[in-house]
């Protein structure tokens, strides 16, 4: 029973949070960096306030909040990002996300990624498998709106793709999952919140995850840093690290 708690309680934190960061950006009067440091502050907020309520004994990592080396030594601890793509936020666009993860034991045990833009719950609980591409349709690669890594254009020559360029990663991954694209590579540096919980919906989905040099995708370390990952359909997963491996080796 516990697990099907878990899942309500995330993705009811995925929509609380969202709820707060669309009020903000219609009632607050702000605009800019002020905008998105006060939808920051307020998704944490409702997010701590709600994790203290119903899970108080567990550990919590947050972009928002000081991190503790407790978690560390916990067997539950819920990753989250109040605002994936504050950018996007602040400009007034829907491509930025609530991130919800929950990890148990070494494992990420249930991930909840919320496009409140779109008025959009993805659970790890009840994801539907990614979608195959229709036949003869040109692949597509999700890229930064604003620093694509100079490691996109071997992945993209090697897949002959189209870019797509979007917002935040959690709507990159949530794209990969959804089948509006079919590949999503990130080497600029990143932070386990800002994979954990769409990485857990990806692999429910059916999908590959990796670092780019193949390794698995680790959570809960004790230095949050985590810069680099490839989401992506299992089949083409053998391309994308060759080509990035070429890349790589190039510039050795």
């Amino acid at each position: 029973m516990k697990s099907i708690d878990d899942v309500r309680i995330g993705e009811n934190l995925a929509r609380a949070a969202g709820e707060e960061l669309l009020r903000v950006r219609r009632e607050s009067g702000l605009a800019g960096k002020e905008l998105g440091n006060a939808g920051d502050a307020a998704a944490q907020s409702v997010l701590a306030a709600l994790l203290a309520e119903h899970r108080p004994d567990d550990a919590v990592l947050s972009e928002e909040a000081k991190d503790s080396a407790a978690r560390l030594s916990a067997e539950r601890v819920w990753i989250i990002d109040p605002l994936d793509g504050t950018r996007e936020f602040s400009e007034g666009r829907a491509d930025w996300a609530v991130h919800i993860a929950l990890w148990i034991a070494g494992e990420l045990a249930l991930g909840v990624v919320g496009i409140p833009g779109e008025d959009l719950v993805l659970s790890s609980a009840d994801v539907a498998a990614a979608p195959e591409p229709a036949e003869g349709s040109p692949l597509r690669l999700a890229v930064s709106r604003s620093r694509p890594p100079a490691v996109t254009e071997p992945v993209r020559a090697s897949l002959d793709a189209e870019l797509l360029p979007m917002g935040s990663a959690g709507v990159k991954i949530a794209a990969v999952v959804r089948g509006q694209v079919d590949a999503y590579v990130h080497a600029g540096g990143q932070y386990e919140w800002d994979s954990a919980a769409p990485v857990a919906l990806a692999r429910a989905a059916g999908l590959h995850t990796s670092r780019i040099d193949g390794s698995p995708l680790v959570y809960n370390s004790g230095d949050p840093y985590l810069p680099d990952l490839i989401v992506c359909r299992p089949v083409l997963a053998p391309r994308i690290l060759a080509a990035i491996s070429d890349y790589t080796d190039g510039d050795s």
